[in-house]
């Protein structure tokens, strides 16, 4: 019969468990934070901050402009008009949502930033008052 293994005593340490053990948490957490810190004052430009919704916009314009095309092929075209009747409408749906996504995106974006600079000038200061 095999036996089973024994748990690690104090100084059998794993090295998972010692870098765990020895790791700052502050620091790593600030690090492995997706979110932008507060603590860099990089300047990023309007299209770093805002392609995503224009990217989103974008989409959803041209897949509602291509669901006005099917729905209007339904009206002149007498083959498949059971397709162009069931998609046609599908992609206005889809491209619809898209760009109402995308225009709602865009003062989200702009409220955070304005958000972001009054939490910059506030960290300023307090850090200029606590710091002395």
């Amino acid at each position: 019969m095999a036996m089973p293994p024994r748990s690690p005593a104090g100084s059998e340490k794993s090295p998972q468990s010692k870098e765990l053990i020895t790791s700052s948490t502050g620091s790593t957490l600030c690090i492995s934070s997706r979110s932008e810190s507060v603590w860099t004052s990089a300047s990023r430009s309007k299209w770093d901050i805002y392609h995503k919704p224009v990217i989103v916009v974008s989409v959803g314009a041209a897949v509602f402009l291509f669901g006005v095309v099917i729905t209007s092929l339904s009206c002149f075209l007498t083959k498949n008009k059971k397709v162009y009747k069931m998609s046609g409408p599908a992609f206005l749906s889809l491209g619809l949502m898209l760009l109402v996504c995308g225009l709602v995106w865009i003062p989200i974006i702009r409220k955070k930033q304005k958000q972001r600079q009054k939490s910059q000038f506030l960290q300023s200061l307090k850090s200029f008052f606590f710091n002395r």
